[in-house]
């Protein structure tokens, strides 16, 4: 949703509609939701993230899988993870390409399912406890994804709370104060505080490492043809320049 304020400042809800990879990511993960709620303890069983599985039964496409399956009992666990998807994913696989985005969805999210395993050995009551608890949810990867757009985009503003507006990129830091701060505190209860600081360290070092040399080329590669195709068809590209110059 956009509008016009009479300040002539632009509000936009949302990045509009959903890219290839970012609606195939909701689909699959509103299809495994619904199975989970014919058969709960089947498919958290089988496919959330339990480390001792993991470890010990060689269940090694549970760090890949729990990405996909949420609670059943509870609507706002897929809800709010697949609005984060769509509000921050759109724009990076716009801005990347759905090949480079989908790599580093799966980057994040296994890479946050790995540091829950590991987590699990910390002497913490709650890292005992999920050693032998399945982890399910996006969250993981729904926060590398928010990290990566507020590394992309660091001047936009989001509201917290939906009522506080705030620059984006601190808005990712304060997620990740929050989420170290239950993880420190061992006051986390059943939701997965590792994963949360899991998906924004290994996104960050994906950013910042290699993988950002390739996004960042890719990007400019995208920008490059895209102004080739407007000199080529003599395309207006926007902006301040008059209409008289060319049209679209």
């Amino acid at each position: 949703m956009r509008w016009n304020a009479p300040s002539n400042v632009t509000y936009q809800f949302g990045p509009g509609a959903m890219t290839p990879a970012v609606k195939a990511i909701i689909l699959a993960n509103v299809a495994v939701w619904l199975l989970t709620l014919a058969a709960p303890n089947l498919i958290v069983g089988l496919f959330g993230l339990t480390p001792a599985a993991v470890l010990t039964q060689g269940r090694l496409w549970q760090v890949a899988t729990y990405l996909f399956v949420h609670e059943p009992r509870a609507i706002g666990h897929i809800l709010f993870n697949m609005l984060y998807v769509w509000m921050f994913g759109v724009e990076l696989e716009r801005r990347w390409g759905t090949q480079a985005f989908t790599r580093y969805f799966f980057i994040v999210g296994i890479g946050a399912g790995i540091c829950v395993i590991l987590a699990s050995f910390l002497p913490l009551a709650s890292a005992q406890l999920a050693y032998l608890v399945p982890t399910i949810g996006a969250s993981g990867a729904c926060y590398g994804l928010l990290l990566a757009w507020a590394m992309v985009f660091p001047h936009r503003q989001i509201l917290f709370m939906l009522i506080f507006p705030i620059n984006a990129r601190v808005f990712a830091l304060l997620m990740g104060v929050i989420a170290f701060f239950y993880v420190a505190s061992d006051a986390g209860g059943p939701v997965s505080n590792v994963a949360h600081l899991g998906g924004l360290l290994i996104g960050y070092l994906y950013l910042k490492g290699p993988g950002n040399f390739r996004l960042d080329l890719q990007y400019q590669l995208a920008r490059w043809r895209m102004a080739r195709m407007r000199r080529k068809f003599d395309v207006h590209r926007g902006g301040r320049g008059g209409w008289n110059d060319r049209v679209h």
